[in-house]
């Protein structure tokens, strides 16, 4: 998650922006490859095995963050424990993952972006006419194509690469590109997504995961510790904590002094 990174994501995003805003038909090109013009449909959507790999691709994402996911769940209902993993990897990987595969994606941009999928413009055998990726006035009703929900997802695997012990990292942030550029490749084969989805899915994602980044580890002025984290969870779960142990017969008392070592 260095400079080299960022700038590179935001170099691809004006280079292929700009492209397909100014010949927004390659879209329809690259759709086209996957497109069975004999039969009207995009055959690859109904394979099985491209299917399970659709599935797959996302429970793969979700275990990744799932160690944070029950490290929050269970400080929450016994904050006297410490956390099982650092606290800033669960912040980091839980507030990426909602971000970048729920937010942004799926609450932010496909429930008001009206670009129609590919499956359903009229140059597929669709009904509706097909809009270019800058463009939000489509007739798209809801759960629109721009840009990738699953894509993302898939690219937020950058989280965890970021995370990596740093002889690991180069290779990691490469199976963590190689992974969202398949998965996002079987959602355009499947009538899905544009190419244009896809890639401002991965940008999308990487910059969210870069910006939150620097903010949990890199700026001094932002920078959050493990002990913080810990401490914060547990004074916030702790009236819930006590309330609880008294409906069981034991009073656990006020919150205990917090020192840096323990298991606040």
């Amino acid at each position: 998650m260095n400079r080299t990174g960022l700038f590179i994501a935001l170099t691809l995003s004006v280079v292929f922006g700009l492209l397909f805003g100014l010949y927004p038909e390659l879209d329809l090109k690259v759709a086209a490859l996957f497109y069975d013009a004999t039969a009207k449909t995009f055959p690859l959507k109904t394979v099985t095995w491209a299917m399970i790999a659709r599935d797959g691709a996302m429970w793969i994402a979700w275990a990744l963050v799932m160690p944070a996911l029950v490290t929050l769940v269970v400080k929450l209902v016994r904050p006297v424990k410490p956390l099982m993993i650092s606290g800033r990897a669960m912040v980091f990987l839980i507030v990426t993952m909602l971000l970048s595969a729920i937010i942004i994606s799926n609450v932010i941009f496909k429930g008001y972006w009206g670009r129609p999928r590919p499956v359903v413009v009229t140059e597929f055998n669709g009904k509706l006419d097909f809009m270019p990726w800058w463009d939000p006035r489509g007739a798209c009703p809801k759960n629109c194509s721009f840009f990738s929900g699953e894509g993302a997802t898939a690219f937020w695997t950058y989280a965890p690469a970021a995370l990596t012990p740093p002889a690991w990292r180069p290779a990691a942030y490469v199976a963590a590109t190689a992974f969202g550029l398949v998965t996002g490749g079987l959602r355009m084969a499947f009538g899905g997504h544009f190419f244009t989805d896809v890639l401002f899915s991965g940008i999308a994602s990487f910059l969210v995961i870069w910006l939150a980044y620097a903010f949990i580890y890199r700026w001094p002025s932002t920078r959050l510790t493990d002990y913080g984290i810990d401490v914060a969870l547990t004074r916030f779960a702790w009236p819930g904590y006590r309330w609880m142990q008294k409906r069981l017969g034991k009073d656990v008392g006020a919150l205990p002094r917090l020192r840096p070592g323990t298991a606040e």
